[in-house]
C-alpha cells in the first residue's frame, strides 16, 4: 500500500526518539538527577505542607500528573490560569487564545486565590520556561519564600528570549531545574517535507510527574511514614480511602473538575 512503508518508518523514529529520552531520564535519576526536588517535596510535606503544581498550554498536563490522580501524592494541588474565572475576578473570555499565558498581569490574583501555605513547595512546568505568567508566578513564589523546582526543555529555553519583563528564565529563577530533554521546538522528527511533526515534551514531563511522585512516596516510607497516596476512584473502597486522607488536609488543597 503506498505510503505505508514511510509512516511505519516515522512512527518508529518517533518511538526511539521517545523511548531514548525515557532512558536517559530513568538513568540520569538512578544517578541521583531528581535527588534535590524530591528533597524539597519530602521537606515540604514533613512540615504539613502540599506541593503545588502549576503549567500553562500543554505544561497543564505535568501538573494533572502531580496533582489528584490515582497513584499519586494526596496532599498536591493544582494552579491552572482558569482558576481566576472560577474562583477569581476575570471573566471566561479571558481564557481565549494564549494572552492569559503570556501576561504577568495575572500572576498576583491566582497566587492570592489559591490555598497555599508558608510550607508549600511550587513544582512549574514549562517547556520553553519564557512566559510571562510561568515566569511570574516562579519569582513570585520565591518572594513570598517558598523553593521552586522547575521543569523545562534547557535546548528550549537557551534559544528563545525571556518574555517577562525580569529578562529572566524559569531555569534562572528555581531553586532545582530537571530537564524534560525535549529539542528546541518541541518536535522530534520531520515530514518528507520538511514540516515538525512527533512532539515529546508532555511525555517526557510526565515521566518526570511520575518519578519524583515515587520517590518522594519511597523516601516518606522508607521513614517510617505512610505514604498519602490515592487510590483509583474505580475500585472498590478508593473513594473512602480518598476522602480520608484529602480530610487531614482540609483548605489546603483543591479539587476542581
Amino acid at each position: 500500500m503506498p505510503g505505508t512503508s514511510s509512516a511505519s518508518e516515522l512512527m518508529l523514529r518517533y518511538t526511539n526518539e521517545v523511548s531514548s529520552r525515557i532512558a536517559a531520564l530513568s538513568a540520569a535519576a538512578q544517578a541521583g538527577a531528581l535527588d534535590a526536588a524530591v528533597d524539597l517535596m519530602v521537606t515540604a510535606l514533613h512540615r504539613g505542607g502540599v506541593i503545588q503544581a502549576f503549567g500553562t498550554g500543554h505544561s497543564e498536563a505535568f501538573a494533572m500528573e502531580i496533582a489528584g490522580r490515582a497513584g499519586g501524592l494526596i496532599p498536591t494541588n493544582k494552579i491552572a490560569l482558569r482558576d481566576v474565572v472560577l474562583h477569581g475576578s476575570l471573566d471566561v473570555d479571558s481564557l481565549s487564545g494564549s494572552a492569559l499565558e503570556r501576561t504577568t498581569a495575572v500572576v498576583d490574583e491566582l497566587f492570592e486565590i489559591s490555598p497555599i501555605g508558608a510550607d508549600d513547595v511550587f513544582i512549574i512546568a514549562s517547556n520553553s520556561g519564557v512566559n510571562g505568567s510561568i515566569v511570574g508566578l516562579a519569582l513570585l513564589a520565591k518572594e513570598r519564600g517558598h523553593s521552586v523546582i522547575a521543569v523545562t526543555s534547557l535546548e528550549h529555553t537557551h534559544r528563545v528570549n525571556p518574555k517577562h519583563h525580569s529578562g529572566k528564565r524559569l531555569s534562572e529563577v528555581a531553586d532545582v531545574v530537571v530537564d524534560n530533554l525535549a529539542p528546541y521546538g518541541d518536535a522530534t522528527v520531520e515530514l518528507p517535507d520538511g514540516f515538525p511533526v512527533g512532539a515529546v515534551s508532555s511525555i517526557t514531563a510526565a515521566f518526570i510527574a511520575q518519578l519524583l511522585t515515587i520517590e518522594t512516596a519511597r523516601r516518606i516510607a522508607e521513614s517510617g511514614g505512610t505514604p498519602p497516596l490515592y487510590l483509583s476512584a474505580n475500585i472498590p473502597g478508593g473513594d473512602e480511602h480518598n476522602r480520608s486522607i484529602e480530610d487531614l488536609y482540609r483548605n489546603k488543597i483543591r479539587r476542581d473538575a
